[in-house]
């Protein structure tokens, strides 16, 4: 289950028990909506932040944003509950924390299965522990599984790390589920920038996880969307250019020329692939923030 040149630049967690929340985000510039039952609910709520979830996947009152609901972790008393509920609702994925295996995403698509939940319900499954790294390939290959989660901070406590600006400790655990997402040929999230304070330190680390080849971030604020969004857009530049690499490239090919060079560098195959899904990524941001209703925070 693969979907990759869907933009996911923005991935905004957002608390299920919060019904105010959850309507302000209907009108928000993220790419996708993780509707949290975990982390953002207290045990005497979960049920009712359940219902309320699943409602809201269900409204269609999103408009352009992917709706996915992260369930509680694999063995704790809330699961079971969940994916029975999600598989109803048909999201757009249930996001399931703590996966350390590819027989954990096994286990969660045959409960989606049994529940009847829609092919169209993928797994997004959070690397959060030193195994999942290890493990990244093997959890993204399986067939249901579009998207792989950095748990950055849960990682950071497992590797008994410190965060530190430009994320040092992390680095190789960052490239490592990159490469796993690569082997897959999944869709792979940043994970989350903790200080709302710190704007600076949070373009910084978008930037970073650009360069190390993430598909877009997980945000816990709707402060961070208009960086995080510029940042993994393709530059009008970089359009641009990709437009005169093919052109010159088709040109060439047309010709009968076996050189082709653009601003005196050359050109091969590897970058006109390069250049055709920048010009992919560009036409599909287009196309969602044409689709987007007129408001607050709609435009990308």
């Amino acid at each position: 289950m693969t979907d990759v040149l869907r933009p996911r630049r923005s991935v905004l967690y957002m608390p299920g028990a919060n019904e105010r929340a959850l309507e302000k985000a209907k009108g928000l510039a993220a790419d996708a909506l993780i509707l949290d039952l975990e982390d953002a609910v207290a045990p005497d709520a979960k049920a009712a932040a359940r219902d309320r979830v699943c409602a809201a996947a269900q409204s269609g009152e999103y408009g352009h944003r992917e709706i996915t609901i992260r369930a509680n972790g694999i063995g704790t008393q809330w699961h079971d509950a969940d994916i029975a509920a999600i598989a109803k609702a048909g999201p757009g994925a249930v996001v399931v924390p703590k996966v350390d295996r590819f027989e954990d995403v096994e286990r969660v698509a045959q409960a989606l299965a049994d529940g009847g939940a829609p092919d169209t319900t993928a797994i997004w499954a959070m690397l959060e522990t030193p195994l999942a790294v290890q493990n990244a390939a093997e959890i993204a290959s399986h067939d249901r599984l579009a998207v792989l989660v950095m748990g950055t901070n849960d990682l950071v406590k497992e590797l008994q790390a410190e965060f530190v600006p430009g994320r040092a400790p992390l680095l190789h655990a960052l490239s490592a589920c990159v490469v796993g997402a690569r082997i897959a040929g999944k869709v792979i999230l940043d994970g989350v920038f903790n200080d709302l304070q710190d704007d600076a330190g949070f373009e910084a680390e978008c930037v970073q996880g650009r360069q190390l080849g993430f598909d877009g971030k997980t945000l816990i604020h709707p402060k961070q969307l208009e960086p995080c969004n510029r940042v993994w857009a393709p530059t009008d530049e970089a359009v641009e250019h990709a437009g005169r690499v093919i052109a010159a490239f088709e040109e060439a090919e047309a010709e009968g020329r076996g050189v082709v060079t653009v601003d005196g560098r050359m050109i091969e195959n590897l970058h006109v692939e390069q250049a055709r899904r920048t010009l992919a990524i560009a036409e599909a941001i287009a196309a969602q923030v044409a689709d987007a209703p007129a408001g607050p925070g709609a435009d990308a």
